[in-house]
């Protein structure tokens, strides 16, 4: 569900790069320790999950699914429509892309993804979540102050662009499609596919 936040609010929240992702990062690693301590993991599969996710799923495929829609008119046109099936013509399926919302960016409207309650996020497209998407600062804040959220991350929008804050819930997750970039209309596809980034189709940063 969107939230319409066009007028700032005074809170005082820490900046996003203040959550303490180097303390996540040590327990994450204790934890990890003592389960292959106990027998319970194989460090190796745990490696090959996470280069899995990083660097075969991650954001390379959800950059493929924005480079079809900026290049094939018919793709947008069913991807706005129903991203879940769009999404699935280019074989990006499973778990936690299981019902996909596509919404996209204009000169007129910036769209913002977030999950409120925990850590929402289309992996299928995506792959994994960073740190501060997770972190508490960016959970609440981008819902109640997105404008200085986007500008952490270098993205400054003027008065007449509506923002709009889409709230990721475990039946619905949300895939930006960024504005695509001036001067690029005579590259193809793949090319395309290199100037997408994980922040863009979250709706962080403009490309």
């Amino acid at each position: 569900m969107p939230h319409d936040h066009d007028h700032p609010h005074d809170h005082h929240h820490h900046p996003h790069g203040q959550d303490p992702a180097s303390d996540i990062a040590l327990r994450v690693k204790a934890l990890e320790s003592l389960l292959v301590e106990k027998g319970l993991v194989d460090p190796a599969a745990l490696d090959a999950i996470v280069d899995y996710y990083e660097t075969k799923v991650g954001p390379r495929n959800g950059a493929r699914v924005v480079a079809k829609a900026w290049n094939d008119p018919a793709y947008r046109g069913r991807l706005l429509a129903d991203a879940t099936a769009a999404i699935g013509e280019l074989g990006y399926t499973g778990g936690q892309g299981e019902h996909m919302v596509a919404v996209e960016n204009t000169p007129e409207v910036h769209n913002l993804v977030v999950c409120t309650l925990c850590s929402c996020y289309p992996w299928p497209v995506l792959g994994l979540p960073p740190v501060w998407y997770k972190s508490s600062g960016y959970r609440s804040r981008a819902v109640i102050d997105p404008r200085g959220v986007i500008a952490e991350f270098g993205t400054v929008l003027g008065p007449e662009t509506e923002v709009r804050v889409w709230d990721s819930t475990a039946e619905v997750r949300y895939l930006v499609i960024p504005e695509r970039p001036a001067g690029t209309e005579g590259l193809d596809e793949a090319a395309l596919a290199a100037l997408v980034t994980r922040d863009g189709m979250v709706g962080t940063r403009r490309l």
